[in-house]
């Protein structure tokens, strides 16, 4: 390479809770450039994730952390080509992607449940990860599952 890698940009934390990844979680839920829209859809989530878990003892921000771990993958598997035959090599995820692939996880299964409002919607799947069930906790064990099935071909790595 000639340049060398471009230095990361630092995201600023968000007015609320001063917390970089709540701003990360908002970029990535923001359509069209609308990030007032999306800053208020994310907070409604969280008001209505507080209403319904006070019970729990932990603030929302607290649980919203807890559901992103919950769907964040360890490894995943990436498709090589060698010798005319495609494999699915197990490789572990670095920690940007694993957060980037959580936040995608949870906004995407947000996004496909109809009929409410989106942050009806996202406080939903924000609850369904915190409690380990849901599409997005579903599609890391689905993940992992096919990591596990394939790590006979983890010598492919690259």
């Amino acid at each position: 390479m000639r340049k060398g890698k471009p230095k990361k940009r630092e995201v600023a934390p968000d007015p609320r809770y001063n917390d970089p990844l709540v701003t990360k979680f908002v970029n990535q839920l923001m359509l069209n450039g609308k990030k007032t829209v999306a800053f208020r859809i994310f907070y409604d989530a969280l008001d209505i994730v507080e209403q319904r878990m006070k019970d729990e003892g932990k603030s929302s921000l607290e649980i919203w952390k807890e559901a992103m771990e919950n769907v964040t993958p360890q490894v995943e598997v990436k498709s090589r080509r060698i010798g005319g035959a495609t494999f699915q090599v197990p490789i572990e995820v670095r920690p940007e992607r694993k957060r980037f692939l959580g936040i995608k996880h949870i906004i995407m299964f947000a996004r496909k449940r109809r009929g409410k409002p989106m942050a009806q919607r996202l406080a939903d799947e924000i609850i369904a990860a915190y409690k380990k069930e849901g599409a997005a906790y579903k599609r890391k064990e689905d993940i992992h599952r096919m990591a596990e099935a394939n790590k006979a071909f983890a010598h492919f790595r690259f």
